[in-house]
């Protein structure tokens, strides 16, 4: 039984809604949440989804320490969208800007708000995922961001943490980012296979992009190799240099490993990560806390292991402290992995 101090937290009726809230103010989120779901995102783990959640990044990233520009987690891709879409780094972004402007201007909600709030249901969509914490009440961007401040999958990896850190970052925490690559497919790398996953599990939010990372790439999913992919130990997967470089330089590897057969920790660490990006530049004690409005993720029914055809005798061990964990080989022949359905 709860005990007598026990607290009892008591929760609003939204209006025009059949949801409850804590917090009145974010009765409207509920609003958004289920038009969002039944518009776009379609309450599953699929390429709206995934494009959600990289939209959240593209916009917040530019940000720095540093230099005087860009207003950070601001929804300046959209507000200023004639000039960062144009960039070379937001390539098939466009069509997610396009997507979510209507529902910020339908609900009368900031392009700030409406891209991190899309991008955690996104998220919370994938079976695995930690459920992201949503602050409300960014206020519009004033100005674009520059070009350059999205890291490239071609660009080395200091040259890529340098630019992580003028944004705040340390090499933990891009990492722990990257586990978004685990609900990911490319669009633009190879435009003849649009929707090319980066690891066999797509539609979950897993380990798999740390495992199948480390292991010997030996081909190219379309008529690659492209600037900013290198060759992939799967049929029909796609391998970012970036992320083939991370996974084993001497700054990043073992962090890298770290995940590959621990799910909570790396869903713990995103998690942070994210919360951290979604409020850069941002004064969060004038946000609202509306994380309430965030569905809870299914858990995920994956767990870490080799992919068919696939044996620990296949990784290319880069951490020089730990090896790499010895796990399970799905049964059967090799895998192909099959690419993300697009989305209406």
């Amino acid at each position: 039984m709860p005990s007598p101090s026990a607290a009892i937290v008591k929760r609003v009726a939204c209006p025009n809604s059949k949801h409850t809230a804590v917090n009145a103010a974010c009765c409207s989120w509920f609003n958004v949440l289920d038009d969002l779901q039944e518009n776009l995102l379609l309450s599953e783990c699929g390429e709206n989804s995934h494009s959600a959640l990289r939209i959240v990044f593209h916009d917040a990233i530019g940000f720095s320490l540093t230099k005087d520009f860009g207003g950070g987690a601001d929804g300046s891709i959209i507000k200023f969208g004639d000039t960062e879409l144009e960039f070379a780094a937001n390539a098939g972004i466009d069509e997610t800007a396009g997507d979510l402007q209507p529902f910020a201007d339908k609900h009368g909600k900031t392009y700030g708000d409406i891209i991190n709030f899309a991008g955690a249901v996104g998220v919370a969509n994938c079976p695995g995922a930690p459920r992201l914490q949503f602050l409300a009440g960014r206020p519009n961007a004033t100005a674009p961001a520059p070009d350059g401040t999205v890291p490239e999958p071609f660009q080395t990896i200091p040259v890529i943490l340098a630019r992580m850190a003028d944004a705040g970052f340390s090499p933990a925490e891009m990492i722990a980012l990257l586990a978004s690559h685990s609900i990911a497919a490319a669009d633009e790398v190879d435009t003849t296979i649009p929707g090319t996953p980066f690891d066999s599990s797509a539609d979950q939010f897993d380990t798999q992009i740390f495992i199948e990372t480390q292991l010997r790439g030996l081909t190219f999913p379309g008529t690659g190799p492209h600037q900013g992919e290198v060759a992939s130990p799967l049929v029909g997967e796609m391998r970012l240099q970036s992320d083939h470089n991370f996974a084993r330089d001497d700054a990043t590897s073992c962090i890298w490993q770290s995940f590959a057969d621990n799910q909570p920790l790396m869903a713990k660490e995103f998690a942070a990560a994210m919360k951290k990006l979604s409020v850069l530049g941002q004064d969060v004690n004038k946000l609202i806390d509306c994380s309430e409005v965030i569905p809870i993720p299914k858990k995920s029914t994956v767990t870490p292991h080799f992919p068919a055809g696939k044996t620990h005798a296949d990784i290319e061990q880069a951490c020089a402290t730990a090896t790499f964990p010895d796990l399970p080989t799905l049964p059967g022949p090799a895998q192909t992995v099959a690419p993300v359905p697009p989305e209406s």
